[in-house]
């Protein structure tokens, strides 16, 4: 394993070696571990997130994780085994988390003059953060806005709902960032439409996110 991590490249296996535990890697998980309900489902299928929302949580273990990192190059984005190289391709993608890989390219703004007529729009009310121009809806919210689905909410109050699922899918689940607590507003506007929304490549901006970091940085488009 020496032999592949560059002495003068910082690496996170330096914590092991160095036994530096605030290095130690540590996972963070904000998913839904209950399915989504079952009148969500008409319409995460349409925007193409149907299979990926069956997908349920597991335990991590971070100490596989931490061993996959410790083999992890980003000079070529590949782990390197001892049986030789391996990547996360396109394909794994759409297999494993049936997202749309063709289509246009997922892209939005980075910021909105008034993000709260975008909420009040698609998602039928707004966080009351008293932070006029935010960027992100976080977990909390969402998690608390699902699960006041009721026997009596109508046809648009489930779309509305549908769409903060997915918010919640991507910014805890498929494209993740450092702050691990909100999922950026850029996403929303792309969910207006659910038979649109299933016409961006999905699956690309997931493996770009993950593979290629910063890639949805700037005008937060992936490619």
């Amino acid at each position: 394993m020496a032999g592949l991590i560059q002495s003068n490249i910082r690496h996170i296996s330096d914590a092991t070696n160095n036994a530096d535990s605030f290095r130690v890697l540590k996972g963070r998980m904000s998913v839904l571990k209950k399915a989504p309900d079952d009148r969500l489902l008409p319409n995460l299928e349409l925007a193409g997130f149907g299979s990926v929302a069956l997908i349920r949580s597991s335990d991590l273990r971070f100490d596989l994780l931490f061993a996959l990192v410790e083999r992890w190059r980003p000079e070529t984005h590949t782990f390197h085994f001892p049986c030789g190289e391996c990547t996360v391709t396109l394909e794994d993608v759409a297999v494993q988390l049936g997202l749309p890989t063709d289509g246009s390219l997922v892209t939005g703004v980075s910021l909105f003059t008034d993000p709260t007529a975008v909420c009040y729009q698609l998602l039928g009310e707004s966080p009351e953060d008293g932070d006029k121009y935010f960027s992100g809806l976080k977990f909390t919210w969402l998690k608390a806005k699902i699960r006041q689905l009721s026997v009596t909410t109508t046809k648009c109050e489930l779309m509305c709902v549908a769409r903060e699922y997915i918010m919640h899918m991507i910014g805890a689940v498929l494209m993740t960032d450092a702050n691990g607590d909100c999922v950026h507003l850029s996403y929303l506007p792309l969910l207006a439409d659910f038979s649109t929304a299933r016409r961006y490549s999905w699956g690309f901006a997931v493996l770009a996110s993950n593979a290629l970091p910063g890639a949805l940085s700037g005008d937060r488009a992936a490619g």
